[in-house]
């Protein structure tokens, strides 16, 4: 079942275009272990139990939930984890008990970065560019290379076949390799971009946000910045985007070294409206005066560091929430987490916003994410954005989308597979390893994806 075409809130004459949400489910073997250097929140809980049962379940109540408000909601599978190819391939041989067990003893960081719970934020997974945007008027997919860490290095190969499972139909998709995995070319995929447009079916403005460019732009002292803006560039040739409508900026190197490691965790956008911490951008008030002057329509919700501060916006995800436009209901509602109805001044904000009858944002749902947020994702994280006309929308793999009944066929696959409790010991358990497999054997056959798992193709 198809999702139904959305009504413009622009009313008749526009065309009947939606842009979706697809969520990555989190894997079976989610844990904190602290991977990434930079992310705040993830090595604050590295080492704590984690429970993959209800992190999956809440990932998919989400789901649910903005299906029933209407949106078009998809999904997408996590990795095959403990990665054993990538331990072999690292020197480790013998049966994959055998890997698992001289890994977890010579090498417990590797163990840890094989098994990492990282592709549940499918913010990462890829830039997504509108078919309106694209000079071949297709949709363009280029997975991220995410070269800035090794455990989510080992997602792209995966990433693409899923996407290219998902969205198979080469008359209406288009897919790119990643880009070559270096420094130079670091690619951390939508986190650091977003689009701007009038109406979702119209052409809008890219913005690519990028944490390293020359050598005389401000760099961040304690934390490394993941985007380069060379490697946005290349998305954007690759995407065959108009270079009029094309925005590159700097991330403020000082709110990374605050830990915002992507630029979704300090700004984010849908439609005509980019929402944002004061600082977020090196040059917020030319930022907004070069997106105006490629869309006259933009507007523009900043949040001074006065109200909310860094630190305060960075423990409660406020602008990792997701910015959405409910059918039939005017202006944006904000998708946001539990702990931002608990961070007093966080919450203080939020109704000012909701309140204020000037203000495009009108509404706010909370959610219960917390296993992502111990983890150092919140609602942004968890979704890849995709734009799609009507027969685009009718090209995408049925199965991918998210209903009342798949969302049940799923919730019942995930408390069938999934352990309710995991610590790092746990990793290097072959029994886990064989659940994993059999889960995400039946996941494929759920979503009808074909064999996307290197268990699969061996």
């Amino acid at each position: 079942m198809n999702p139904q075409p959305h009504l413009s809130p622009y009313g008749a004459g526009h065309t009947l275009v939606i842009e979706s949400n697809f969520d990555g489910l989190v894997g079976p073997t989610h844990n904190y272990a602290g991977l990434a250097h930079g992310n705040v929140a993830s090595a604050k809980n590295a080492t704590l139990p984690s429970n993959p049962r209800e992190a999956a379940l809440q990932g998919l109540g989400k789901m649910r939930a903005l299906c029933g408000m209407g949106l078009a909601q998809g999904v997408l599978p996590p990795q095959e984890r403990p990665h054993i190819p990538t331990l072999k391939a690292l020197g480790f041989t013998g049966k994959d008990s055998e890997v698992l067990a001289k890994t977890a003893r010579e090498a417990p960081g590797l163990l840890a970065a094989v098994s990492s719970a990282s592709s549940m934020w499918t913010a990462n997974a890829a830039t997504v560019s509108p078919s309106a945007d694209c000079a071949d008027g297709k949709l363009h997919f280029t997975p991220a290379n995410l070269a800035s860490h090794l455990h989510r290095s080992l997602e792209p190969a995966t990433t693409a076949r899923a996407l290219a499972a998902t969205f198979a139909n080469s008359r209406h998709f288009s897919h790119h390799a990643l880009l070559p995995a270096t420094p130079a070319m670091g690619d951390e995929g939508a986190a650091n971009h977003t689009r701007l447009c009038a109406d979702y079916g119209a052409a809008g403005v890219e913005l690519f946000v990028y944490g390293q460019g020359s050598d005389s732009e401000p760099k961040p002292t304690k934390y490394p910045a993941r985007q380069t803006r060379a490697a946005s560039e290349a998305v954007a040739r690759l995407h065959g985007l108009r270079a009029t409508q094309t925005v590159y900026h700097q991330q403020a190197p000082s709110a990374i070294d605050m830990g915002v490691f992507h630029n979704d965790v300090i700004a984010v956008g849908n439609r005509e409206l980019l929402f944002f911490h004061q600082q977020a951008f090196v040059d917020a008030a030319g930022l907004k005066k070069q997106l105006q002057a490629t869309l006259p329509t933009a507007c523009f919700v900043e949040v001074l560091d006065t109200e909310v501060s860094v630190a305060d916006a960075v423990s409660s995800y406020l602008f990792n929430s997701q910015l959405v436009c409910v059918p039939g209901e005017k202006g944006h509602t904000l998708i946001v987490a539990q702990e931002c109805a608990e961070n007093r001044k966080v919450w203080a904000c939020i109704q000012r916003l909701v309140a204020d009858p000037a203000c495009p944002i009108n509404a706010v749902q909370v959610f219960d994410l917390r296993q992502s947020m111990h983890n150092g994702g919140g609602p942004a994280c968890l979704r890849l954005r995709v734009v799609l006309t009507e027969a685009e929308r009718a090209a995408v793999n049925a199965q991918s989308w998210i209903t009342p009944e798949k969302a049940d066929a799923l919730e019942a696959w995930v408390r069938r597979h999934y352990r309710d409790r995991l610590v790092f010991a746990d990793l290097a358990d072959p029994a886990l390893l064989d659940e994993n497999r059999s889960a995400l054997d039946r996941l494929t056959q759920l979503l009808n994806l074909g064999s996307i798992y290197d268990f699969q193709r061996a």
